[in-house]
C-alpha cells in the first residue's frame, strides 16, 4: 500500500500563489499559477501521490472496476509512477496474488510491489517483447503514454494516436480474455476512429473523460471492456 500522510487533504485555498520570478517565461509562470490553483495537485502531494494523474485512474476504477485484487497489470508509459501507485494499492500484490508492471522509456523511480522496466513502445521490438517478459497474459492493460507535446494540437493528437495504437497491439498480444484496456487519446474529431478500431475486439468500448482531466484539456480516455481475444 502507498502510504499516506495523515491530516485533511489541503484545498485550492490552502496553496499560496507564486510570485512571479525573474527568467521565467510567461508560459512557465502561467503553468506554475495553474499548478498551484489546482487542487488536484495539493491533493496528490498531501496523499503521497507522485501525480495528479493517479487522480485521474482513480475516477476510471471506480467507475468500471478494472483493478481487482489478485489481478495482472501492465501500466504503460508509467513515470513518474501514480497510475502505477493506485494499481498497487488496488490489486495488493504484497499479498503474493497479482502483479504490477510499470512500463516506460525512462528509468521509473521504484514503488514497492511494482515491476518496472525500461522500453519505449515508439519500437516495434518492445512492443513484440513484452508479451514473452511478462511470462503470462495481464487481466487489464492501461496506457497513460503521451508525446512531448509541439504546441500544434492536430500534430500532438496524431503522436497520441499512434502511442495509442502501440498500446492497442500490446493489448492484443498481452491480455487474458475478459481482459480490459485503457488509453489516452485527444479530443480532435478523429477519436471515434481509434474507438471503432477497437470496438471489434472488444465487448464495449467507451469513451470517459474523468473530473480529474482538466476542462480545458482535449485529453479522453477510452476504456475497453470484455476482450475476446
Amino acid at each position: 500500500m502507498v502510504e499516506k500522510p495523515r491530516g485533511r487533504a489541503r484545498t485550492a485555498g490552502d496553496v499560496k500563489k507564486p510570485k512571479p520570478r525573474a527568467g521565467r517565461s510567461t508560459s512557465s509562470q502561467k503553468w506554475l499559477q495553474r499548478q498551484f490553483r489546482d487542487p488536484f495537485v495539493a491533493d496528490a502531494k498531501a496523499q503521497g501521490y507522485r501525480s495528479r494523474a493517479a487522480f485521474k485512474l482513480i475516477e476510471i476504477d471506480d467507475k468500471f472496476h478494472l483493478l481487482r485484487k489478485g489481478a495482472r497489470i501492465l501500466d504503460l508509459g508509467a513515470a513518474p509512477g501514480g497510475w502505477t501507485q493506485v494499481a498497487v494499492e488496488r490489486i495488493e500484490p504484497q499479498l503474493g496474488k497479482g502483479a504490477v508492471y510499470a512500463v516506460d522509456q525512462v528509468e521509473l523511480t521504484p514503488i514497492a510491489g511494482a515491476e518496472a522496466m525500461v522500453l519505449d513502445m515508439n519500437q516495434n521490438e518492445s512492443i513484440d517483447s513484452l508479451p514473452a517478459t511478462l511470462g503470462a497474459p495481464v487481466d487489464v492493460v492501461l496506457s497513460d503514454m503521451a508525446p512531448a507535446t509541439s504546441g500544434h494540437r492536430s500534430t500532438d493528437a496524431l503522436r497520441l494516436e499512434t502511442l495509442a495504437e502501440a498500446a492497442l497491439a500490446v493489448a492484443h498480444a498481452a491480455l487474458r480474455p475478459g481482459g480490459a484496456f485503457v488509453a489516452k487519446l485527444m479530443r480532435n474529431g478523429r477519436e471515434m476512429d481509434f474507438v471503432k478500431t477497437v470496438q471489434p475486439s472488444f465487448a464495449q468500448a467507451r469513451m470517459f473523460k474523468p473530473k480529474a482531466s482538466r476542462q480545458e484539456s482535449a485529453e479522453i480516455y477510452l476504456v475497453a471492456t470484455g476482450f475476446k481475444g
